[in-house]
C-alpha cells in the first residue's frame, strides 16, 4: 500500500493536518491507536488564533451550537458564586491570576477585524475532535482506529512504516501527532531538550460535597492552587511536591479529595469520578521539527504545562502551517525551502509557549517571595493595558512569521477584512487555497499573479474596513505574505515566487 502521508497520531492536531492536506490534494492515512475518542477531561477552550483557523476552513457552524451551550453552563455557575455578567467573563489567567473581559481594551489595533471567530472560545478539547473528525470524514481522509504505529524505516524517497506486527504501509512522508511521549519523534532521534518537571497538578470532573462555600476560579492555597469551576464538579489542583511517583496510576477519589484539602484547606469530599488526568510542568522542544521524510507537530514536538490552554492552540496552529507547505512539496511546486520554513516560524512560538508556563509556574509557588512578587504582577494586570497586554498574548494576536515585507500586516495573521458585498476574508478561504486580494480593481495586480492560476485564487473588492490596503497576498495558512497601500505591485511578484514556486 502506498500513500502520500501517514500521520500516527488521530488527535486534533492529526485531524486537522490529514484535513489540510486533502484540501491539497493529498492521499493521507491517519493511524490511532486508541479504539474511540479520548473521553480524559482536557483543554476547555481555545485562543482567537486557532478559532480562525477554524473559521477559515468553515468549521464556526458546527462550533457555535456546543460553544453557547458552554458558555451558558459557565454563566450559571459564575452567577451562583456571586459572579456573572457581560464583564465577567474570563479571558485567561496568568499564573491563576484571572483577567476578565472587562478590562481589555478591544478597540486596540491588534484586535481590529477579529471576526465572527471572537465568539469561539469554550470549547472542549473532544468536541473540537469530533467536529474535525466529522470533516475529516467528509473529505475521505481514512482513519483507523486502535492500529498502532510500531515501527518505521525512513529513507531519501520516503518512509516504510509499521502498523501492528505485520502490516507494513509505504509512504512519502510521516508525520508524528502523536503526543508528548511520541514514538515517532523517539525513533526518529529527534532531540528533545529541556527542563524537568517540578509540580504535580490533577484535574477532574467530580461529585462534590463541601465546596458550595468555595469561591469560583484560581485561589492560592496552602501549599499550592485549586481552582473550582468554571462548570459544576470540575476541580484543579497544582502542588509543589514533584512529579508523580507513577503518572499514569489510576487516579482515585481519594487522590483528588486528599491534594484538594492540602491546598484548599475545606472539608470537601469527592464522592464520584467522572475523568481525571494528572500532569506536571517538564518543557521539552525538539530542537527541529523535520528530520528528512520525517516531521512533528503537536505536543509531539513540544511539551510544557497546561497553564493558559496553549497546547491545543500550538498544535493547530503547527497543522495550518505545515499543511499546504507539505501538500506543495508533495505536488511537485514548493520552492526550494518551502517545507524547512515549517520550523523555522513554528519554532519560535513553541519556544514561547514553553516560556510563557515556566514563568507562570515560578510565579504560583507559595513562599514569602513569590507571594510579594505576585501580587505586583497582580497589580499590574489589573490595570488596562496590562489586562490588554495578556489578553493580546493568549489570544495569539501577536505572533507574526519572519516574513520579508515593508507593510506592518506582513507575517501577521489576516485580519477578518470587511468586503462592500457583506462577506468577509475568513468566507474566501474555505478551500484552502491561497488568496490574492486585489482591493482597488488593479488590472496590472491580476495580471502579475495569473502564472499562479490554481494555487493562488483572486478576489476583487472593495474592502469597507481597511480602506487604504490596494493589495493583499493571503497565504493558505491565513498569514500575510505581501500588502500594500499605494497601489504598487512592488514586491508582489517575488512574494509570489518565495511562496508558491516558479509560475505555471
Amino acid at each position: 500500500m502506498n500513500r502520500d502521508v501517514v500521520i500516527s497520531g488521530g488527535g486534533p492536531v492529526g485531524l486537522m493536518l490529514a484535513c489540510e492536506l486533502r484540501l491539497a490534494g493529498v492521499d493521507v492515512l491517519v493511524v490511532e491507536r486508541l479504539p474511540e475518542p479520548d473521553q480524559t477531561i482536557k483543554a476547555g477552550s481555545v485562543n482567537l488564533t486557532t478559532a480562525e483557523a477554524f473559521y477559515r476552513r468553515g468549521l464556526l457552524p458546527a462550533m457555535d451550537a456546543v460553544v453557547q451551550r458552554n458558555f451558558a453552563q459557565i454563566q450559571k455557575f459564575l452567577e451562583s458564586r456571586g459572579g456573572g455578567g457581560p464583564n465577567a467573563v474570563p479571558v485567561g489567567h496568568f499564573a491563576g491570576i484571572m483577567v476578565t473581559s472587562g478590562g481589555v481594551d478591544f478597540d486596540d489595533p491588534a484586535f481590529r477585524d477579529v471576526g465572527p471567530a471572537a465568539r469561539v472560545v469554550v470549547i472542549q478539547q473532544q468536541d473540537v475532535e469530533a467536529i474535525l473528525a466529522a470533516r475529516a470524514a467528509e473529505l475521505g481522509v481514512e482513519v483507523r482506529r486502535g492500529v498502532e504505529l510500531t515501527g518505521f524505516d525512513a529513507d531519501d524517497d520516503g518512509v516504510t512504516v509499521r502498523l501492528g506486527d505485520q502490516e507494513l504501509v509505504r509512504a512519502g512522508w510521516l508525520v508524528g501527532c502523536d503526543g508528548g511521549r511520541s514514538r515517532v519523534r523517539k525513533l526518529a532521534g529527534f532531540e528533545f531538550p529541556g527542563t524537568d518537571p517540578a509540580i504535580t497538578g490533577r484535574q477532574a470532573l467530580t461529585e462534590l460535597t463541601g465546596a458550595d462555600a468555595l469561591p469560583a476560579g484560581w485561589q492560592h492555597g496552602t501549599g499550592g492552587l485549586y481552582v473550582h469551576g468554571p462548570t459544576p464538579g470540575r476541580i484543579l489542583t497544582v502542588e509543589f511536591d514533584g512529579p508523580p511517583e507513577d503518572r499514569d496510576a489510576p487516579i482515585t477519589a481519594q487522590e483528588l479529595e486528599d491534594s484538594f484539602r492540602r491546598v484548599s484547606g475545606a472539608d470537601v469530599r469527592v464522592t464520584q469520578v467522572h475523568s481525571a488526568t494528572r500532569f506536571t510542568d517538564n518543557a521539552r522542544q525538539a530542537s527541529t521539527y523535520r528530520l528528512g521524510r520525517v516531521l512533528l507537530a503537536g505536543d509531539a514536538a513540544h511539551v510544557h504545562s497546561p497553564f493558559g490552554g496553549q497546547g491545543l492552540n500550538l498544535g493547530i496552529g503547527d497543522a495550518v502551517n505545515l499543511g499546504w507547505k507539505l501538500g506543495a512539496t508533495i505536488q511537485g511546486w514548493a520552492p526550494d525551502g518551502l517545507l524547512d520554513s515549517y520550523t523555522t516560524e513554528r519554532h519560535p512560538i513553541g519556544e514561547w509557549v514553553l516560556e510563557w508556563t515556566r514563568a507562570q509556574v515560578a510565579l504560583m509557588r507559595s513562599d514569602v517571595r513569590t507571594k510579594a512578587l505576585r501580587q505586583v504582577v497582580t497589580d499590574l494586570l489589573f490595570t488596562g493595558d496590562g489586562a490588554t497586554y495578556l489578553a493580546k498574548k493568549l489570544s495569539g494576536v501577536l505572533h507574526r512569521y519572519p516574513i520579508d515585507g515593508e507593510h506592518d500586516l506582513t507575517g501577521r495573521a489576516a485580519p477578518d477584512f470587511a468586503f462592500a458585498d457583506g462577506t468577509r476574508l475568513g468566507e474566501r478561504l474555505h478551500d484552502g487555497r491561497a488568496l490574492l486580494l486585489d482591493l482597488a480593481d488593479d488590472a496590472g495586480l491580476r495580471e502579475t499573479a495569473a502564472g499562479w492560476a490554481g494555487r493562488v485564487n483572486v478576489l476583487t473588492a472593495k474592502c469597507d474596513s481597511e480602506p487604504a490596503l490596494t493589495g493583499v497576498l493571503v497565504r493558505p495558512d491565513g498569514h500575510i505574505a505581501w500588502a500594500c497601500e499605494d497601489g504598487s505591485t512592488a514586491g508582489l511578484e517575488a512574494a509570489l515566487h518565495e511562496w508558491f514556486g516558479a509560475p505555471a
